[in-house]
Parts: C-alpha cells; sequence; structure tokens
C-alpha cells in the first residue's frame, strides 16, 4: 500500500472554531479526490487499538461514516477528512499530533498487512529507501489503479546536509510524513531520524498547485558500546576472554586484506585502512569503485534492438534517437528534429515537461503517455500507450536517456493496445510482470469479494443479533431469566418452593360498567396506558409480574429471586400503582380511575406449566388469600392480610391503619389493615422519579438459595390431583376464623400440599352471584369465568 499514506486528508491544528472547519472541509473537497479503503481500516485499526472500540463508534458516528471500509474499494477523501477532524476534537489535539501518530502507526500497518519484505527490500539504507518509494508506488499502482501517491527527492547539500523533499496533490499531510520516516529509520535500520521543516510552498505544476515541503533531515546511528566492567579485581578468565576477543578482531582484518581486489587506481594509506574495516554496529563493509571502459563496445543497431523502448533527447526536448518498438507504435519519432513533448505528456511524477523539471525528480519513475492526436489514425481508437522506466542525465553528451518499457496490468491490456509480449525485450522484466500481475488481478478480485461476502456475513449477524435480543427480551418478559435460559438450552425446569413471599393482586373498580359504556379501543388504551406505568414500577422496585389478565394485574416480590424484603418492596409498589393509577382517566367520566388493592405473605410453590404456551405459575394457598384481600378491600386502598401486617409493622417504614375484622369468603373472619404511606420516602422516589429513576433499595448482598428446593415431578401431580377436591374444601373453611399468624408460622419449613392452589390471575367464585357488588361495590360484576382452583 502507498507508504506515505498520502490517501487521508488532514486539517489543522485543533482548538478552532466549528465554523473555520466547515471552511476547510470544503476548501479540501474541491481539492480531494478518491481513495482506498486500505487507508481507512488503518485508522480504525489505530484508533480501537490505542483507544478502544467505543472510541472508534463515537468518532465513527460523529463523522457520520459507515463502520467498515473494504480494502479495494474506493472511497471519497471526504470520509478520511471527517475522521480526522472528529478526532482532533474528541482528543483535543491540533492536526499534527493526529496525523504524526498516524504516519508512525501506518507503517506498522502497512508490514502487519504483508508488506514487510517489500519495505525491507527498498534500500540498504535511509536514503536508499526514500529514493525508492516512487518506484514502490509505480509498482502498486498496478493493483491501485486510482492511486495518487505523494513524489520524494532527496537532496544532498555540499554542508553534509540532507533535505527531503515533499510533494503531494493534497495539502496538509505533510506531518505524516515525520511519523512514517522515523518509524521506518527506527525498524530498520536501528537509527533515531529529527525532521525538521525549512520550507513550505505552492509550486505551479502541471496539474496546477501542488504542495511543496522541504524537511532537513539528521540521522543519528544506534551504536551498541560495550559497558565497561567495573570491577576492582578482573579475574584472569575475564582477561583472557579480553584478549581472545581482540586477536580474533586482528585476524577478521588480516583475512580481510588479503582478499581485497587490486584497484586501478592508487589509494592513500587511509583509504586502505578505510576499506578494511568500517564501524557500523560492528560490522566490516566493503567499499567498491566501479571501473567504466575507455570505449563503448557496442553498435548504435544492436543498442536500438536490446532497448527497443528507449528514448534518446537533449536538453531542448529533441529526440536524437530512439528504440525499434517504440517507433512502430509511435512512427512520428522517426521524424528528424522533432521535440518529444510533441508526441508526449508526462503522467508522473506531475511535473511540467522540461529538462530542469525531469532532473529535479531525475530518482523517480517516469510515466509518459502518447497524444492521441499524433498518432495514426488506426490506433486513434485504441487505447494509448503509456511507458514506464527511468531517466538519466549525461552530462558529456548534454542528453537526456529514456530507459522505458510499456506500461501494461494484464494481458488484456496487452492486447488491447496491439502488443505482443515478443515486443518487450527478453530481458526486460516486464513480460514476467505482466503474467504474474494477471494473477495478482486475479487474486485482488477474489480478495475483494470475499471481502464483500465477509461484511454481508457481518451485516446478517449483527441483524441476526438483534433479532436475537428482541426474541430474548419478549421471552425474558414471560419467564424469569434463569427460568428462560433453562428452557432454551432445552432443560427442564423444576418447580420450587418459596418458604415465604408477598403477592399482590389488583383490579380497577367498577370495570365491568366502563367496558359496557365505551368503544373496545378505548379499554385498550386505558389499561395499556395503565399497565405500562404499572410495568415500569416493576423494574423500580424488583418485584415480578407474574400474569394480567383484563383489568387484573398479579405481582410477587420474593420469587423467583428470594429476598428479604419482598414485602417492603411489594408495598411500595402498591403505593406507587395507587399514585400511577390517578394518572390514568376514566373515558366515562373523564375522571382518574381507581384501583383496588390486595397485599398477602406466605408460602409458594413456583414452576413452569405446559409447553406450547409455557407460564411461570404460582400454587399456594398464598395466592388464594391475597386475591381475597383484593376483592374485599376498598376502592383507592392497599388491603393487607395479618400476614403481611405482621412482617413489615415492626421496620417503621409504613403508616398503616386497622381495617377490623371482616368476613372473608373461604377464611372466615380476618383481622384485617391498610397500608397508607411511606413514612421515610417521598412518592417520587417511590415513583423512582429522583436520582435518574435509581431503584429506592439496597441490593441484598446475601441470596436466600437455602430457601428454594426442588420439587420432584411426584409431588407436582399430588398437588394437581387434589383439584377436584377445592370446592369441599371451600366450604369446610368458611366457617372457620382466622387469627393473625405468629412470625414462626411464616417461616415454617414445610407448606402442606392440601393448601396448594394453581392459579390463573382473577379471584376464584362459585357462581356468577358472587361477583355481585362485594363490600359496597368494591369488585366488578359480570364476570362469569372461573380464573383460579383452589386446591
Amino acid at each position: 500500500m502507498c507508504l506515505c499514506a498520502s490517501q487521508s486528508p488532514c486539517v489543522s491544528a485543533g482548538g478552532k472554531s466549528v465554523r473555520v472547519y466547515r471552511i476547510q472541509l470544503w476548501n479540501y473537497s474541491r481539492w480531494f479526490g478518491k481513495m482506498y479503503g486500505f487507508i481507512n481500516t488503518c485508522l480504525k485499526s489505530l484508533v480501537i487499538e490505542r483507544f478502544g472500540e467505543e472510541t472508534w463508534e463515537n468518532l465513527r458516528l460523529m463523522a457520520g461514516v459507515q463502520e467498515t471500509f473494504m480494502t479495494y474499494e474506493i472511497y471519497d477523501d471526504i470520509i478520511t477528512l471527517r475522521l480526522v477532524q472528529e478526532a482532533c476534537k474528541m482528543l483535543d489535539v491540533s492536526s499534527e499530533v493526529v496525523l504524526k501518530l498516524f504516519g508512525e502507526y501506518f507503517f506498522s500497518f502497512c508490514k502487519m498487512s504483508g508488506y514487510d519484505t517489500m519495505l525491507r527490500t527498498l534500500g540498504g539504507n535511509l536514503v536508499e529507501f526514500i529514493e525508492n518509494l516512487d518506484a514502490l508506488h509505480s509498482y502498486l499502482a498496478l493493483s491501485y489503479e486510482a492511486m495518487n501517491a505523494p513524489s520524494f527527492r532527496v537532496e544532498r547539500m555540499d554542508d553534509g546536509r540532507i533535505l527531503l523533499h515533499y510533494y503531494s496533490d493534497r495539502k496538509g499531510l505533510y506531518h505524516i510524513v515525520p511519523g512514517i520516516i522515523e518509524a521506518v529509520a527506527k525498524d530498520f535500520f536501528d537509527s533515531e531520524v529529527t525532521m525538521t521543516i525549512l520550507n513550505q510552498s505552492e509550486e505551479d505544476e502541471r496539474t496546477g498547485k501542488k504542495e511543496h515541503v522541504v524537511f532537513h533531515m539528521v540521522q543519528k546511528e544506534k551504536v551498541t558500546k560495550r559497558k565497561a566492567q567495573t570491577r576492582q579485581n578482573n579475574s584472569e578468565e575475564e582477561i583472557l576472554e579480553v584478549k581472545k576477543d581482540k586477536e580474533e578482531t586482528m585476524r577478521r582484518m588480516k583475512a580481510r586484506y588479503a582478499n581485497l581486489q587490486l584497484c586501478p587506481r592508487k589509494r592513500s594509506p587511509w583509504e586502505l585502512v578505510r576499506s578494511i574495516v568500517m564501524l557500523g554496529q560492528g560490522n566490516l563493509r566493503q567499499s567498491f569503485t566501479p571501473s567504466y571502459p575507455k570505449t563503448l563496445w557496442i553498435e548504435e543497431q544492436a543498442f536500438c534492438n536490446a532497448f527497443p523502448f528507449h528514448i534518446v533527447f537533449d536538453s531542448d526536448l529533441v529526440v536524437k534517437h530512439t528504440g525499434v518498438n517504440i517507433q512502430k507504435f509511435v512512427p512520428g519519432l522517426q521524424t528528424a528534429g522533432i521535440r518529444l513533448d510533441e508526441y508526449f505528456t508526462i503522467v508522473h511524477p506531475e511535473v511540467i515537461f522540461n529538462i530542469q523539471s525531469i532532473k529535479k525528480f531525475i530518482n523517480s519513475q517516469f510515466v509518459l503517455k502518447t497524444r492521441r492526436e499524433m498518432l495514426p489514425e488506426v490506433q486513434q481508437n485504441q487505447p494509448t500507450l503509456k511507458l514506464r522506466g527511468q531517466m538519466m542525465w549525461m552530462e558529456s553528451l548534454n542528453c537526456m536517456i529514456y530507459l522505458c518499457s510499456p506500461k501494461l496490468r494484464s494481458l488484456q491490456e496487452l492486447e488491447e493496445r496491439g502488443l505482443h509480449l515478443a515486443d518487450i525485450a527478453q530481458h526486460d522484466t516486464t513480460r514476467d510482470l505482466i503474467l504474474l500481475n494477471q494473477q495478482r488481478l486475479a487474486e485482488i478480485e477474489l480478495s475483494n469479494q470475499l471481502e464483500r461476502k465477509k461484511e454481508e456475513l457481518r451485516i446478517l449477524s449483527r441483524n441476526l443479533e438483534i433479532e436475537k435480543q428482541k426474541s430474548e427480551k419478549l421471552l425474558y418478559a414471560m419467564l424469569p431469566t434463569h427460568v428462560a435460559n433453562q428452557l432454551k438450552e432445552g432443560k427442564r425446569v423444576e418447580a420450587g418452593e418459596f418458604k415465604v413471599c408477598t403477592i399482590l393482586f389488583s383490579d380497577v373498580v367498577t370495570f365491568t360498567n366502563i367496558c359496557a359504556a365505551c368503544e373496545p379501543i378505548q379499554i385498550v388504551n386505558m389499561l395499556n396506558a395503565m399497565y405500562s406505568r404499572f410495568d415500569r414500577l416493576t423494574s423500580i422496585h424488583n418485584v415480578y409480574k407474574v400474569e394480567t389478565i383484563g383489568d387484573a394485574y398479579m405481582v410477587v416480590g420474593g420469587v423467583p429471586v428470594p429476598t428479604n424484603t419482598h414485602a417492603e418492596r411489594v408495598a411500595n409498589f402498591a403505593l406507587g400503582m395507587r399514585i400511577a393509577a390517578r394518572e390514568v382517566t376514566n373515558p366515562i367520566t373523564g375522571q382518574p380511575i381507581q384501583i383496588r388493592v390486595g397485599l398477602h405473605t406466605g408460602p409458594v410453590l413456583a414452576g413452569v406449566v405446559g409447553e406450547k404456551m409455557p407460564r411461570y405459575c404460582l400454587f399456594g394457598d398464598t395466592v388464594n388469600t391475597a386475591s381475597r384481600m383484593e376483592s374485599h378491600g376498598v376502592p383507592d386502598h392497599i388491603h393487607v392480610s395479618p400476614f403481611t401486617f405482621s412482617v413489615i409493622k415492626d421496620k417503621g417504614i409504613f403508616e398503616m391503619a386497622e381495617r377490623g375484622e371482616i368476613e372473608v369468603k373461604g377464611k372466615g373472619l380476618m383481622r384485617t389493615y391498610f397500608l397508607l404511606k411511606n413514612l421515610q420516602k417521598s412518592d417520587e422516589q417511590i415513583m423512582g422519579l429522583v436520582d435518574g429513576e435509581m431503584c429506592v433499595y439496597q441490593e441484598d448482598l446475601e441470596e436466600e438459595t437455602d430457601d428454594l428446593k426442588e420439587v420432584s415431578p411426584e409431588d407436582m401431580n399430588a398437588v394437581l390431583k387434589v383439584e377436584e377436591d377445592a370446592h369441599k374444601e371451600v366450604a369446610e373453611n368458611g366457617n372457620n376464623h382466622t387469627s393473625p399468624p405468629s412470625p414462626s408460622s411464616l417461616h415454617s419449613d414445610k407448606s402442606s400440599s392440601d393448601h396448594l392452589i394453581q392459579f390463573d390471575i382473577t379471584p376464584a367464585y362459585d357462581s356468577p352471584n358472587d361477583f355481585k357488588h362485594l363490600h359496597n361495590g368494591h369488585h366488578s360484576d359480570g364476570i362469569n369465568t372461573k380464573f383460579c382452583s383452589i386446591l
């Protein structure tokens, strides 16, 4: 991938106003074009690795860009610009810091992406590495055809300074360069580099304004120094080891001197010493001086055949001679005295076509393209021919030679331009490059398809996970979480006995009359408004909603998760229900509706009943008694059994009022109570409107796991077997009187199976006449279905 990361834009330093950022965004959008997803993927990887997934998600949402990027897909530069801009705002740093950090990481990302070996072989030192970057970009352009890479030029000054010239169509990217170069020097050449900006300007080139930044590059080698031994008394072994090292060094120096080749010129003694040993990280290095012939032993015709694609031109761009094959495809070059710029334009580097610009980028690969209008009519309908090669200046002849080959990416392009492999010299690696790149392009296309499929699978997987969460949310709304998880795993859910819990029933006063006078949709809207408020309260007080049928609402505390505060939670929930019900209006009168609430505390048996539509049901006389408390209650009051009263009376939390003894159907006389208010918490706290709707309870730190016992299927069958004797038992118990229980009775170790019931939701009555207004019309009439079976 393009090592200079030129595909990504940048913004000015952080701290500027939003308006300035928007102006910059518009300006950059005029200059920038397209780029590959490789850059954005690198930026995403950097943010995730350094700052975490959550930071990337926030940055992506703020920038308004997609979640993933395809490596070989082309994206608008504005996407990267937005990411960098929002990163500067989010981290509160300047773009210089962000871009330099990106440059350092981009080098590592290229290595991780499979370009490590390719980068290591660019040059033997840092200067050679930089000088060959343009050649690397030219090669990568075979795969990334739309890549718009910058150009680099190294200038060695007379005073020994090394200047790095950076040219780019995209402005403001130069802060990436120090990050990349410093990372390369540290990793590949074990050195430290300091880069200082000497000049920043804009130059008029062929394609318009091009940013030109000059860096002063100072490289410091990291020399490994031997640590001096500070021991006062060195042992004989250490002295012998040092002596042995010295003798080995001298032996290698003598062997190196004996193997030196004769040089064509006489050198000074100091030059001989330097050629023997060059101290560079402890390694011996060989100096080399080339030898040139006095006469070039090659014929003109043989040269033009050996290099069929070459052009020699002088400082005025006048063509002197060309290779044989380039004459075949551009016949106009055979005309004497023609200028090179009449038939070709420079594609890369994007400079003005003159000898000065060519000399400036002499170390870059040059790509020339034929002018269509100068070709024969037969070839004008064909794609234009591009040449890629090296410029070399011949000072003695005052001429430039351009050694080149056709720039082709595939066999298809070769055929479209009317070329054959035979037209390319056998020593030219372009022949092999075309064949190899043909396979490479096929691999890229396959990789691109795999990336698309991977992205599609990721999206499908994410959508599936969303739907799964919806299904689980619906399942958890119907069953307790641990019960639902066991059912999902295909396990059997055993029934459990809870020694003590508090159950609540409620219904709407005169609900039957309301139903008779209203449209069905009005009833639905009223119940939905009321139940939505009640459901919210269940989360605040951490009680379990068992079921709703019609206007009846049932809640239990201490089941399925045992807790010591079950009665307190349900009591506060009842107070919240009464407040919430006042917010719902009667469709007939327009006045707030009234509800009747009943509470009772005792043991229950809980389990899952059914397979097609499983329900988590409660069994026991506690359910029946709680239902009686509701049906014998008073409108807008919370009716509490003596069992519940005995649990919460000593806590000093609630204000209670004694109702007295009343006749309870199936229970006889019972001394009951009314729950009036909470003495310690306000209505806002009970409704969860304080501190961000936090729960008004401290979670129990110890779970009462001993209260839950497994019940065998035989015990469950025994419970169901006594259902047929339910009515007879009610008649027998009807003449009995019930007195308030002792505290020990609420914590008995065993519940009799004769008092277990299976319920649906609404209180049980023997006949339709039992629905007639009990206690001054406290219950709705007209319901003729038995919802509760007393065992």
